[in-house]
């Protein structure tokens, strides 16, 4: 009997945590759609950006346009990294964190390896949490971020980094984030912000009497910093967008697997109680047969 208590107490337990996946899953389905709506409008607009910022790298790499910018000057050795890295607030979310972590470990020891100095600017506290563990150096810490981003925000963190590079403090920026692909996938995204790097002449088709940067030449330098400006802020808020809805398609994933393996063990449960209740009968018979016998 008590054991048959014992397996009624353990389906019980699993048919609660299968309740509490399902609802989770239904919440992170919601949070999903509005993160997916985001994302793609923001998608179009990030894109635009960063064609009109490859355009202008391809000019100046193979034109020398006379603009001479930090931004868009290749460093083939670089000495100081700084690597951006977005990873969740919050768990339950699968492998969504671990192939951001794993991805910022093997760019680190790639660097370290060449004897090139790297700075970690973490974003979200799995991340964080993580490498403080490992006894990793953080240059900055953004918590609470991940989870809601925002513009102002975003260009807070970037204008940190972009400071940075300015004054010489560091050669180069990249970026690292898992990115929002579908609905059951996700996409891992590693991206050189600073400098801007000139698409390869081989896959461009840019013609100069038809491009729309036509810039007088006064006021060329004054378009480049305002582009830049938008450019850099932008790809890191929308870093945080495409973080944000990978990151629920995660959670979603993660907690219908959860459900569907509770539903399963319910199921085996089920079938241990069956046979401890059949066992238990059985025997009881077996008592009362051998009772009515022994007082023959």
């Amino acid at each position: 009997m008590s054991n048959l208590k014992e397996i009624k107490r353990k389906i019980k337990s699993v048919q609660n945590t299968q309740k509490t996946t399902r609802a989770m899953k239904l919440v992170s389905t919601a949070k999903l759609r509005k993160a997916e709506e985001v994302a793609r409008q923001s998608r179009i607009y990030e894109n635009k950006i960063n064609e009109m910022l490859s355009e202008i790298s391809y000019k100046l790499s193979q034109y020398n346009a006379g603009v001479d910018s930090k931004f868009f000057r290749p460093v083939d050795s670089p000495k100081i990294v700084d690597i951006i890295f977005i990873t969740a607030d919050k768990g339950l979310c699968g492998g969504f964190n671990v192939q951001t972590i794993k991805a910022v470990r093997r760019l680190t020891d790639e660097f370290k390896n060449a004897n090139v100095k790297v700075r970690l600017r973490a974003i979200g506290r799995t991340g964080i949490e993580y490498f403080s563990f490992q006894g990793t150096e953080l240059l900055e810490k953004y918590l609470n971020t991940s989870s809601s981003p925002s513009y102002e925000k975003a260009k807070e963190i970037i204008s940190d980094a972009v400071n940075d590079f300015m004054n010489n403090l560091t050669d180069k920026i990249i970026l690292v984030h898992n990115g929002y692909l579908n609905m059951i996938s996700q996409e891992l995204k590693v991206v050189d912000i600073l400098p801007v790097e000139a698409p390869d002449s081989t896959k461009v088709n840019i013609s100069e009497s038809k491009s729309l940067l036509e810039v007088e030449a006064e006021s060329e330098k004054k378009i480049l910093e305002e582009l830049l400006k938008k450019y850099l802020e932008y790809n890191m808020y929308y870093a945080l967008i495409d973080s944000l809805a990978a990151e629920h398609s995660a959670r979603m994933q993660a907690m219908d697997n959860a459900t569907n393996n509770a539903r399963e063990r319910v199921g085996i449960l089920t079938i241990a109680y069956n046979k401890a209740r059949q066992e238990s009968i059985t025997t009881e018979l077996i008592e009362i047969i051998s009772g009515m016998e022994s007082m023959k």
